[in-house]
């Protein structure tokens, strides 16, 4: 007899009571984040993989020009080992001046490969415009690329695009709120008024009353010490309290591709009575020759004949109490043989009929 699989989602917030988690696994504190850094250079010393496009030429003569190399009116560079890039780096939270940071460097044009390259000096901006960091150094490409006289080709990753461990320098700060106001505020990962509230006793109990309250689903504000320093030492006391989050909504998740079912542990079936026949269509195409008479005018052609079959199986009835869990209808359908198509149709129908108390995704 083929059996079902379900998963049974016990993830961060659908702990059981038992389960304690720290502060600093559910939630992040407001304002320390990372940035995005983006910026246009060139790309030299490419064995002839390079292109010559219009936006690269004409960075390549204002590189040209920053060097004192004026190019006579009219020329046209033919840089084949050169190669017009996107650089994107992502900036961590109290990165500092001088520090340095990966960046990964994307073709942007027709050029065939990086490998080999040298990123020049390519500054990088934030959201703002301002330039954070500047980045340069030799690309390390893990694609390739190999083309043969008759048109074959054999390509392996990508290799038009390469990474520069720490070839982006940090030149600015960026700002954030950490070191101001007389609060300190965590975003939960998972929104939840009752993780929320949890979460702000928990701080209560170990520093006492009023020293936090939950803003919202998402928020909980601590008052924290002004001083950096204090900060800082308040801060790594906090976000290592334990405390027991809130069990999540009950949810069924259904993956209709692979057939995968993750049930909550608080999903719950109403009183209803299911049933769930198999049924198979099966057509079959015929193709015969229709032959005109022999002194007709007619041409001899082709007829399709289509046969349709239509074979529905005895269905199974199941009839479930108030307060079952899924597992009772799991093991159900376990006991007639059914596949995980099976179950996926017999919730469809429960949750239309408003008998699973619960969240039904599909994806």
């Amino acid at each position: 007899m083929k059996k079902l699989t379900v998963l049974i989602l016990s993830l961060l917030m659908m702990a059981t009571s038992a389960y304690a988690a720290r502060i600093k696994d559910v939630a992040k504190v407001a304002g320390v984040r990372s940035n995005q850094l983006v910026g246009y250079g060139l790309v030299t010393g490419l064995p002839g993989t390079g292109e010559s496009s219009p936006f690269t030429d004409q960075s390549f003569k204002a590189m040209l020009q920053n060097f004192g190399i004026q190019l006579p009116p009219g020329t046209k560079p033919n840089a084949k080992n050169v190669a017009a890039v996107i650089v994107t780096a992502e900036m961590p939270a109290f990165t500092k001046q001088g520090q340095q940071i990966d960046v990964t460097v994307s073709s942007i044009g027709s050029a065939k490969s990086l490998r080999g390259g040298t990123l020049l000096q390519t500054f990088l901006k934030g959201l703002d415009g301002e330039v954070y960091a500047v980045a340069q150094g030799n690309l390390v490409v893990s694609g390739f690329s190999a083309s043969g006289a008759d048109g074959s080709k054999l390509v392996g990753n990508n290799p038009v695009v390469g990474m520069i461990s720490g070839g982006g320098m940090v030149e600015r700060e960026i700002p954030n709120p950490f070191g101001r106001g007389d609060y300190i505020t965590f975003n939960l990962l998972e929104s939840d008024f009752t993780t929320a509230q949890r979460m702000a006793d928990a701080v209560n109990n170990f520093l006492g009353p009023q020293m936090a309250s939950p803003v919202d689903a998402t928020s909980v504000k601590i008052r924290a010490p002004r001083d950096i320093s204090q900060r800082v030492a308040f801060l790594s006391a906090v976000e290592n309290l334990e405390f027991n989050p809130a069990e999540s909504a009950a949810k069924i998740i259904v993956n209709s591709r692979t057939g995968t079912i993750v049930v909550g542990q608080h999903v719950r079936l109403k009183p209803a009575a299911v049933t769930h026949g198999g049924m198979t269509v099966a057509i079959k195409e015929n193709l015969s020759v229709s032959q005109p008479n022999a002194l007709s005018q007619g041409q001899t052609t082709v007829v399709p004949d289509s046969n349709i079959q239509v074979t529905e199986g005895s269905g199974k009835m199941f009839k479930f109490e108030p307060g079952l869990t899924l597992d009772d209808l799991v093991r159900a359908v376990n006991e007639v043989g059914a596949a995980p198509s099976d179950l996926m149709a017999i919730l469809q129908a429960l949750k239309q009929a408003g008998a699973i108390e619960g969240q039904l995704i599909i994806i």
